[in-house]
């Protein structure tokens, strides 16, 4: 891969400042005060939340302590998607912190998978890598991996170690010189008006058959053609968030997918409405 190491290093230590607060109807022994921390883009709630759960607990009574989960203005918040694609995709122009509310009681069972341990996150993050890599490779990376470096990617991500993470993680981002690419890019797009799928994901090769290289606008012509502004008007209707930032559409996909990639080796790509000036 062409070594952008800051890139890399933006992505992974990116933050959103979050105030955490407990459901007004959850009060139970005292007023509880809220929570303020600075929460990894790239991680998951249910891995950088510990604290948070402790806080609020304090003040409860036992009996009314379920499962915890988030929510942002009445949006249950799945745990399975990175944290960064959670804010890309509901609260991109909003005024920081990020204010969440805490639930301890009356889990939506439509909305959320239960997580019932940090494996379950694991097991989810790990078959997302090996999803994506069948995609790259053919699996065959990740299939002549050992398993210790597999548990290595997992406890890079846990604890947070960027050269930990990397070390093996550069490997899944490698191809031959003769292949100029990925076999297909690992993309999911989301949209916050869909609820017939989560989100858009299909086959797509990051180089056309005459070798030139593809973009982030030819990816989204082909599988979301509505986000992109019409030649008839040219109105930008739809902003095209990576990571809190919107790239170019002259950005080679291939680029994006070895540099902005989320940890679990997808591009998770958010399309949100352009906001109006009274917005």
């Amino acid at each position: 891969m062409t070594d952008d190491k800051d890139v890399l290093r933006d992505v992974w230590f990116g933050r959103i400042p979050t105030c955490f607060t407990l459901y007004q109807d959850e009060l139970s022994e005292r007023e509880a005060e809220p929570y303020y921390l600075l929460l990894p883009r790239v991680s998951y709630f249910m891995l950088v939340t510990d604290k948070v759960r402790k806080h609020f607990q304090k003040g409860m009574r036992p009996e009314d302590i379920g499962e915890i989960w988030f929510e942002y203005e009445g949006t249950p918040l799945k745990w399975h998607y990175p944290i960064g694609l959670l804010f890309d995709l509901h609260a991109s122009n909003t005024a920081l912190p990020w204010n969440i509310t805490v639930h301890f009681k009356n889990f939506p069972e439509k909305d959320l998978l239960h997580c019932p341990s940090k494996e379950a996150i694991e097991s989810h993050f790990m078959a997302s890598i090996k999803e994506a890599d069948a995609l790259k490779h053919k699996s065959q990376v990740i299939n002549e991996m050992q398993k210790n470096h597999h548990k290595q990617l997992w406890m890079g991500l846990q604890n947070d170690k960027f050269d930990q993470f990397w070390a093996i993680n550069r490997k899944l981002m490698e191809y031959s010189a003769e292949e100029n690419g990925f076999r297909y890019i690992p993309f999911r797009i989301y949209q916050q008006a869909t609820s017939d799928r989560p989100f858009i994901q299909k086959l797509f090769r990051p180089v056309a058959s005459d070798g030139q290289q593809l973009t982030l606008g030819d990816l989204i012509k082909e599988v979301c053609p509505a986000a992109i502004p019409s030649e008839a008007d040219g109105v930008k209707k739809f902003q095209l968030v990576i990571h809190g930032i919107e790239p170019l559409l002259e950005t080679p996909v291939q680029w994006l997918s070895e540099h902005l990639s989320y940890p679990d080796n997808f591009l998770h790509i958010s399309v949100i409405p352009q906001p109006t000036d009274s917005d």
